[in-house]
């Protein structure tokens, strides 16, 4: 159980919901473990009067169905000090001081280099990351038990200048049955910023690099069979318009994209948010997924991607290498 001390200095009680104050300082308590959240009365959205504290309690009250897609990998931080139209900066290596209880998974890099990375494995490290102004999450897309070896393939569908959302749901339904095709079930959400992510869940083995040289092949056939909606030109100056990148780029090792149920520094504070391949045939609005609804759509639909994490139906990459 948890709860909010009411004064400064004072320790929390033992029962009680997680209850996060509108303005100032505050320690927390959830999961057993005291957490301080500081400044929040600050605004992240200033024209939304939306604040630090909102974004605290939206992660608080999504930990249930987010966690699982996070837990146990590494989390390249972004953070918006002064909220989402402030500057931001990367961040990898986790920064002390630090909880003792922020587990960290360590990576060697290219250059023997040895990066710390935060974990976010429950609800309190979950309000220690989003305190430090992270609004949006992006973790690494393997565990930090063998973190060459992703647990999932996917495709950012990006569109290029003049390119419209409609045009991306069209690239998702064209990616989603060239990946029918070859017996996989791809699951979709909004990116919550401009575009949509098409995840597919894999048998553990294949590497990062293979991963690549898979969605490579796969966009740049797609790409030659469609080339008025889609495209591979990864070069902005040489990309055509009014086409739809199909990023096979971030399997790249090392890449991360904003995940499931993350917030976007956007005007709208949209929320990357999983859809039925039916609302994508449909039509829907990147705007139509928000801070302010997205709690209430997962009471209704529940974890549309529970599949993702699922030790049925993940596809043996390893048959399309020979292995």
């Amino acid at each position: 159980m948890r709860r909010l001390s009411k004064a400064k200095g004072q320790r929390p009680k033992a029962n009680g919901p997680l209850v996060i104050p509108e303005r100032g300082d505050a320690t927390v308590r959830a999961d057993g473990r005291d957490i301080r959240l500081t400044n929040l009365h600050k605004l992240f959205w200033p024209d939304l009067k939306i604040t630090k504290g909102d974004l605290l309690r939206y992660y608080a009250d999504v930990a249930p169905v987010l966690l699982p897609h996070i837990a146990d990998r590494a989390m390249v931080m972004r953070r918006y000090p002064n909220g989402a139209f402030g500057e931001s900066f990367f961040m990898k290596e986790a920064p002390s001081p630090r909880p003792p209880w922020i587990r960290i998974c360590p990576i060697h890099h290219n250059d023997e280099k040895v990066v710390n990375f935060p974990v976010i494995d429950d609800l309190p490290s979950l309000l220690w990351l989003v305190n430090l102004g992270c609004i949006d999450l992006n973790q690494w897309y393997a565990r930090c038990g063998d973190y060459d070896r992703p647990d999932y393939l996917h495709f950012d569908l990006d569109p290029s200048p003049g390119a419209t959302f409609d045009q991306v749901l069209e690239s998702a339904l064209v990616v989603r049955e060239a990946l029918e095709t070859l017996k996989m079930k791809p699951l979709v959400k909004t990116s919550g910023s401009r575009g949509c992510h098409l995840h597919v869940p894999i048998v553990h083995g294949p590497t990062q690099d293979d991963v690549l040289a898979f969605t490579k092949a796969l966009a740049t056939e797609l790409a030659s069979r469609h080339p008025k909606l889609l495209t591979v030109e990864y070069r902005k100056t040489a990309r055509p318009k009014n086409r739809v990148l199909v990023d096979y780029r971030q399997n790249a090792w090392g890449q991360t994209l904003a995940s499931i149920y993350s917030v976007r520094p956007t005007a709208t504070a949209s929320v990357s948010t999983p859809l039925t391949w039916a609302e994508v045939e449909k039509g829907v609005a990147i705007e139509d997924f928000r801070l302010d609804n997205v709690r209430a759509r997962l009471a209704k639909v529940g974890d549309l991607w529970k599949p993702l994490n699922a030790a049925k139906g993940r596809v043996n990459l390893g048959m399309f290498f020979g292995s």
